[in-house]
């Protein structure tokens, strides 16, 4: 370890979790010390009479279920698996020039080398201790994850950590840049190769995966009971050694920074503006573009290739930008990859995994979408899912067809029927069953009858819901706020949908009443479209599958249970569930009538195209639509290019 003062504070932390770790251990073995003590004075006949007979019958036995007892939480202690970060692992082979150059920036900082490297799908990068025996040694054909890692007669050796980097950065950074923003993660290696802080990380990280393994859920009431002994003690060393352990590591952190500033450091200044350039596309590519895909059960293969077309676009329009994308001209980092298409393509897997919830591997319901695909996979076949289920509830609600269309049993599906319901006051429509729409491609399975509108008072939450793949699922983990409970309790008519009780509804209330009903509606239908079915397995930890190229993860030794780990943004309201679908059914009417089609922009996900043009004033005028049920704005837009809302439309 280096001469850096973070260094040496580091090391003084160390020692002082150390030192409770050595005074835990005292705790443990003293009562048994003292009945050692006993005994002897018993066997050399010192210490007799009644009281030193009671004394060592009581202790004795005490202080062997204290000796049980720390044996036990040591072992959990010990065997417990720590934390490890999903991460898609590079092989030495499939990145030789990245391995090279990681290694030539360690010999540079006089730091030792990381063991591995691994990618992760965010924008980030750390050190990651893999070196427990629960992460290895894996079998003789999952050693390529760990570069230069021996077999198990090397196994007490020192192994320094595994190198994680963001996989955005490879894409986006050129070479010198990602070189100089992995300085001072590189330079961590040498603080973490000395021998008090390794046993001290250990220490802490031993009892927070023990923490986890006492709060697993599902045990047996005897097992449940010692492990909740476990947590207890755990959790009492985690407090004592806490803000020790901090300061450990924020020592480590300082004098990784002050020893790479000696590298590449003008360098670094600049390479950190690409860093939150980086991560603003990223997050605007996976909330705005991926997210939609991930929804359909579809995932974008090449999100970090995405980005660079993000942030090439944003440098077009933010004058902020400017000179950002002149850098596209160097060599970029992910050709230190020997395969980068299929790198990206496990990590965009990965990426859907965490985000949102989806499978491990491709399947009928969630397979691969390229980008050239996008547009017609993806945004058209949302927006006409969106307007099926749109004129679904409006079949259940009773909606009676456009003024001057067919008669309702034979209506199709049309955006008039829509507006009108949202414009015109209701008619004198007598009770009865609810008008059926008869299109091509247009299938009233699973209508929307039975979902009725919460009855007067406060509103109820509907169930949570995780989006299962190709249902159109409105996000990972979402409730429906504030709207019908999908109750089946018959179908009310269309005049009494019990507007008033969404006036305590925050949400909606600052829309029109038929507004308010509609978007009820829609949830509730969204939310029983996305409710697991009866019985589901719960899916159980399983290996994030990468191609060959990229190599395997070490293990995959991480749960994953309870996907999405990171949802991307909070339940969809009832509110913008209507002005999505209304959306939807606007450029079903565009595409069908006026010739549109359906285009990706990079920054704002799904966009309709009108004459190769992007269509970007339609968000208002459908919002005055739902909150003040006027439908001029809209009408005339719809009249200024050329769309015929009572043409029908093809639904999904």
């Amino acid at each position: 370890m280096g001469v850096e003062a973070g260094a040496q504070a580091a090391r003084a932390r160390a020692l002082v979790v150390l030192r409770m770790r050595s005074r835990a251990l005292a705790v443990a073995l003293l009562p048994a010390a003292v009945a050692v003590i006993l005994l002897a004075g018993a066997a050399g006949g010192r210490l007799e009479g009644p009281v030193w007979d009671a004394t060592r019958w009581v202790l004795t036995p005490v202080a062997a279920l204290v000796l049980l007892a720390a044996g036990g939480i040591a072992l959990v202690v010990a065997r417990a698996r720590p934390a490890m970060s999903p991460t898609v692992a590079i092989a030495e082979e499939a990145a030789p020039d990245l391995y090279r150059m990681v290694r030539d920036l360690a010999d540079r900082l006089d730091v030792p080398a990381p063991s591995a490297i691994a990618l992760t799908p965010d924008c980030d990068s750390w050190l990651e201790d893999r070196t427990h025996p629960a992460h290895g040694p894996p079998p003789v054909e999952e050693h390529e994850d760990i570069a230069g890692s021996g077999r198990h007669a090397h196994r007490r050796q020192p192994v320094a950590p595994v190198l994680v980097i963001g996989s955005p950065f490879l894409w986006w950074m050129r070479v010198g840049e990602l070189r100089a923003v992995l300085a001072p993660v590189v330079a961590g290696t040498g603080p973490s190769a000395h021998p008090d802080i390794a046993a001290a990380r250990r220490f802490v990280r031993g009892l927070d995966a023990a923490v986890a393994v006492s709060s697993a859920p599902r045990r047996e009431p005897l097992s449940r009971a010692v492990l909740a002994g476990v947590g207890w003690v755990a959790r009492l060393l985690l407090r004592s050694c806490r803000g020790h352990a901090a300061e450990m590591e924020r020592g480590v952190a300082s004098a990784a920074a002050e020893r790479a500033q000696a590298v590449d450091y003008g360098l670094r200044i600049v390479a950190q503006e690409q860093v939150g350039l980086a991560y603003a596309g990223w997050d605007r590519l996976l909330t705005r573009v991926a997210l939609p895909a991930w929804r359909m059960g579809r995932w974008p293969s090449r999100l970090d290739a995405g980005v660079v077309a993000a942030l090439t676009e944003l440098s077009r329009r933010d004058r902020l930008a400017e000179g950002f994308a002149s850098r596209l001209g160097e060599r970029p980092a992910c050709d230190l990859l020997e395969e980068p298409g299929a790198v990206d393509e496990a990590a965009s897997l990965l990426a859907a995994r965490l985000f949102h919830g989806g499978p491990a591997g491709t399947g009928p319901d969630w397979s691969p979408v390229d980008w050239s695909e996008y547009p017609e996979e993806v945004v058209d076949r949302k927006w006409r899912l969106d307007a099926a289920r749109l004129h679904r509830v409006l079949d259940a609600m009773g909606v009676r067809p456009a003024t001057g269309d067919t008669p309702p049993a034979s209506a199709a599906p049309t955006l008039s029927r829509v507006l009108d319901h949202l414009t015109e006051p209701d008619p004198a429509w007598p009770p009865g069953p609810p008008c059926t729409i008869t299109a091509p491609g247009y299938s009233p399975a699973a209508p929307a009858v039975g979902l009725t509108a919460p009855a007067a008072g406060p509103a109820v939450p509907g169930p949570d819901r995780r989006a299962a793949p190709g249902t159109g699922a409105a996000g990972p983990l979402q409730k429906s706020t504030g709207t019908g409970t999908g109750t089946p309790a018959g179908t009310p008519p269309p005049g009494d949908v019990g507007a008033a009780s969404f006036a305590d509804d925050e949400d909606l209330a600052d829309t029109t009443p038929r507004s308010a009903a509609l978007a009820a509606r829609l949830s509730a239908e969204l939310a029983r479209e996305e409710a697991p079915p009866p019985h589901a397995a719960t899916a159980g930890p399983g290996p994030v599958t990468p191609h060959a190229a990229a190599g395997p993860d070490p293990a995959a030794l991480w749960d994953d249970r309870a996907l999405p780990l990171f949802p991307l943004q909070p339940p969809r309201t009832a509110r913008e569930l209507l002005a999505d679908h209304l959306t939807a059914m606007v450029c079903c009417a565009a595409m069908d009538s006026a010739g549109a089609t359906p285009g990706l922009d990079w920054l704002d996900g799904p966009t309709l195209l009108v004459d190769g043009e992007r269509t970007a004033d339609l968000a208002p005028k459908v919002l005055t639509l739902i909150e003040d049920g006027n439908a001029v704005p809209l009408r005339a837009w719809l009249a200024e290019l050329g769309i015929r809302p009572e043409k029908p439309v093809r639904l999904a």
